[in-house]
């Protein structure tokens, strides 16, 4: 495990292989453990980074007060503390809101964009109605007593998922600290990324789960692929929204073609 401090806040990664830096970003509710398929199969071609993002894992708990940006900063600082130059940076569902508000403010560690089944904040992309009812449904979740606390989303797999998969996120449900998830949900919530779109002027993959019931992908991604000028859209048939779980092996080599294009 390497660490690095942010004003205060420990921030945990692994890092594993050479080559070309690549960054995973994961989602809400889970950690670096999410990525363990992409880390053992793509360091042969490419130094491999999986934080845990600040209140999640590993690293340290984050203020109520703790903004997008803050977590843009953070991963800024992994970045740099690799040592490596700009970055490929891959973010899933919520890790892909904050790889898009780290490339607002830090464009110069990002050489690519991977969008994985991911949002322009929920506000950014999602009906109103459909915003209130996440939020409200997640605040359901978070008034449960402790024992009962177990906060995995619906709508994560498009079919039956691998019987190790359930074992992971169910691990990861249950490390996730309930102050981490208010404070993501309240900036997930208000989040809205759309203006940055149009400037991002790096090669973008768009990589999503046709099934994707959470980040839809005539909803979303299409309107990405809309905005982003240098954007790529890959739909990885039959596949809802934790498509590195569900299809390793497209995802894996989806991500190695666009990477090793762009090194």
């Amino acid at each position: 495990m390497h660490a690095v401090r942010v004003d205060g806040i420990e921030i945990a990664y692994d890092r594993v292989g050479s080559g070309p830096p690549l960054v995973l970003v994961h989602g809400a509710t889970t950690d670096a453990r999410l990525w363990r398929g992409q880390v053992a199969d793509l360091a042969d071609a490419f130094t491999v980074v999986a934080w845990d993002e600040p209140g999640a894992g590993r690293s340290s708990d984050v203020p109520p007060s703790f903004t997008l940006a803050d977590y843009a900063r953070c991963l800024a600082a992994v970045i740099k503390d690799v040592g490596l130059g700009p970055a490929h940076v891959l973010g899933l569902s919520w890790g892909g809101t904050i790889v898009l508000e780290l490339y607002r403010h830090h464009s110069d560690l990002v050489r690519t964009l991977l969008l994985v089944d991911t949002y322009a904040g929920w506000k950014g992309s999602l009906p109103a109605a459909e915003v209130r009812a996440r939020v409200e449904g997640a605040e359901r979740l978070l008034a449960v007593p402790v024992e009962d606390f177990a906060p995995t989303m619906p709508g994560l797999f498009a079919g039956e998922p691998p019987a190790e998969a359930v074992r992971l996120m169910s691990v990861m449900s249950a490390d996730t600290r309930r102050q981490s998830m208010r404070t993501e949900l309240t900036v997930m919530a208000e989040a809205d990324q759309r203006d940055l779109l149009p400037r991002i002027t790096v090669p973008t993959l768009l990589l999503w789960g046709e099934l994707d019931t959470r980040s839809p992908v005539e909803q979303v991604a299409h309107p990405f692929l809309a905005a982003i000028p240098h954007a790529t859209l890959v739909v990885l048939p039959g596949i809802g929204h934790l498509s590195n779980i569900e299809a390793p092996e497209p995802f894996n080599r989806t991500v190695r073609e666009f990477c090793r294009a762009r090194s």
